[in-house]
């Protein structure tokens, strides 16, 4: 109010405080609690900068503590960020069309959990427009990690897609005999190249019912998020545009940058290395 103009005895008359213990504030240094919070909330801009304004609090508050060992509050950490004006993005509503009649038998019944890896691949399809044209991702997903361990991108979605995210992944992974490879009851999951190349590797196909996309509920979480984070957030204007920034997401942000709170605020590599050590 005093630095609007209005005079001071006037100010402190109307909010009832003293005239001696407003000047004794203004020479008064600021408190240690002050100064750290104001510490906390140019490292958390930071952080929310870096993750490219995706993360909400729980995410900045692992960053916070384990990839800055920073001693901080959940709630401190929530506080801050509403003060700033800083927040996650949300996830956006799904559906999935119905597919044709059931090729492969459910081996997963909904129960994602593993406890290694290699034990079961998901995969799936989605597609986003560019002003070229649609660009098609097919992902191949360790349900143990959420390491993305095969991709392929095309401007069509046909059988080869799909074996070609299936073949990347089985060149890096080497999976072991029984491996379950799942997927929904898309027609390029059901092609003789597709089952062929799964099972010459030792895979089990699977598939869930049909048009049930809780039935393959990990891979509609990753593509919820990817739609989120990258696809919804700009125009493409060219399909190696987004090509290029598909192949950045999958394998610099999500499998190396990207905390993840299924897996304890680690990042997939993390995840599987210290498994590893363990």
């Amino acid at each position: 109010m005093a630095g609007e103009g209005i005079p001071v005895e006037v100010a402190c008359r109307v909010l009832a405080v003293s005239m001696s213990g407003y000047y004794a504030w203004r020479v008064r240094p600021p408190s240690l609690r002050t100064v750290r919070h104001a510490w906390l909330s140019d490292l958390i801009r930071q952080i929310h900068q870096r993750s490219r304004g995706t993360y909400g609090a729980r995410r900045v508050h692992a960053e916070l503590t384990l990839g800055h060992q920073v001693p901080v509050s959940h709630g401190a950490v929530e506080r801050l960020m509403r003060r700033a004006g800083l927040e996650g993005l949300s996830g956006r509503p799904k559906w999935r069309r119905a597919k044709p009649d059931l090729i492969a038998t459910d081996l997963v019944d909904r129960a994602f959990t593993r406890t290694e890896p290699n034990q079961l691949w998901v995969t799936d399809i989605t597609e986003h427009p560019t002003r070229e044209g649609k660009v098609y991702c097919c992902v191949v997903l360790d349900a143990y990690s959420r390491r993305v361990v095969g991709w392929s991108i095309d401007s069509t979605q046909t059988a080869t897609l799909v074996t070609s995210a299936l073949g990347m992944a089985i060149d890096s992974r080497t999976p072991p005999a029984g491996t379950i490879i799942h997927s929904d009851q898309g027609v390029q999951f059901g092609s003789w190249i597709f089952t062929q190349r799964a099972r010459d590797s030792g895979l089990l196909p699977s598939m869930g019912s049909v048009g049930d996309c809780f039935d393959n509920a990990m891979m509609e979480s990753f593509w919820s998020r990817m739609q989120v984070e990258l696809l919804d957030r700009r125009r493409w204007n060219t399909r190696i545009e987004l090509a290029n920034a598909i192949f950045e997401y999958l394998e610099i942000w999500h499998n190396r940058q990207r905390r993840h709170s299924s897996l304890g605020m680690l990042t997939p590599i993390q995840f599987e290395n210290a498994s590893t050590v363990a």
